[in-house]
């Protein structure tokens, strides 16, 4: 009988009542899960930039505030650089936490990514704001027209008290990823800090992968990277642990001993699913933009 009551429905009124259902099924969870920052949520299948769904998106933010503050001794009134700020996945617990006197600027490559955050998060807390950047990446922006490894961050000088980067470099080549920490060096201040994500190769993670244990296959490629899939290597990249240090070195970013190893590689200790590096900007070490610009020239 509920066969038939099925068949019998008009497609266009099945269509209305799933989507019903699905807005039910958004509210109900997000006000259980999120409360007062339900709101800020957006739906399952907006959800570009991690595993859809609910508890995990909640968790996914709370684990990250909880490194800010823990690990990078991130205080309520400073200023928050977020590189690839998504759809607010790890930026919603942060409105909780900073006061009136810090700010958060977050830049993305996904349009659709800015406009749920502008549309949600800078309406309710005006000192949270984003903007898209109109960066290639062939994974996840095909369209844009700047190379990555020529894109200048849209801020001055020593602008930031803190710079996060929650897997953007996972998803870069070496001449992105070199750019990129130059110019994390050059907007954050003297002392500031950044804290970034890897999938880093060394001794224990090609061991892991060699004997089948890692959740990535990253056997392709040599030297400073290897990836995922050869016919878009942007989909997941690993870094020679080595070559991101001494990128560190070269661009004035002081490491924060021990870097903390994720799970992804499957090692049975771990702080995270990726790895996690933290430096702090000193005070005049590492190439200048202007001689990086010059250079290029």
């Amino acid at each position: 009988m509920n066969t038939i009551i099925k068949r019998s429905i008009p497609k266009p009124i099945k269509f209305r009542m799933r989507a019903v259902a699905n807005r039910l099924q958004h509210i109900y969870y997000t006000w259980r899960l999120f409360g007062r920052d339900a709101s800020l949520i957006p739906p399952l299948d907006r959800m570009f930039d991690g595993t859809r769904d609910y508890a995990v998106f909640k968790a996914n933010g709370d684990e990250f505030l909880r490194y800010y503050i823990e690990l990078c001794q991130l205080r309520p009134d400073e200023t928050i650089l977020d590189v690839g700020s998504g759809i607010g996945r790890k930026t919603v617990p942060l409105t909780r936490y900073l006061n009136e006197f810090g700010t958060y600027e977050g830049i993305e490559i996904v349009q659709a990514g800015v406009d749920w955050c502008q549309q949600r998060i800078t309406r309710k807390y005006p000192n949270f704001r984003f903007q898209q950047i109109d960066v290639f990446n062939t994974y996840y922006n095909p369209v844009g027209t700047t190379k990555a490894s020529e894109y200048r961050f849209p801020f001055d000088d020593a602008h930031f008290d803190f710079v996060t980067l929650g897997s953007v470099f996972t998803h870069l080549l070496p001449a992105d990823v070199e750019n990129y920490l130059s110019e994390i060096a050059r907007v954050l201040k003297p002392g500031g800090r950044c804290m970034i994500t890897f999938f880093l190769l060394n001794q224990e993670s090609f061991e892991l992968i060699d004997s089948d244990k890692s959740t990535l296959n990253l056997r392709h490629g040599a030297g400073m990277y290897r990836v995922l899939d050869t016919a878009m290597p942007e989909r997941t990249i690993g870094y020679d642990e080595q070559c991101i240090m001494e990128l560190y070195r070269k661009h004035g970013l002081a490491i924060q001993q021990p870097t903390h190893y994720g799970a992804w590689c499957g090692r049975q200790q771990f702080l995270s699913y990726q790895d996690i590096v933290i430096a702090t900007k000193t005070a005049v070490q590492g190439n200048s933009r202007d001689a990086i610009d010059a250079k290029r020239a």
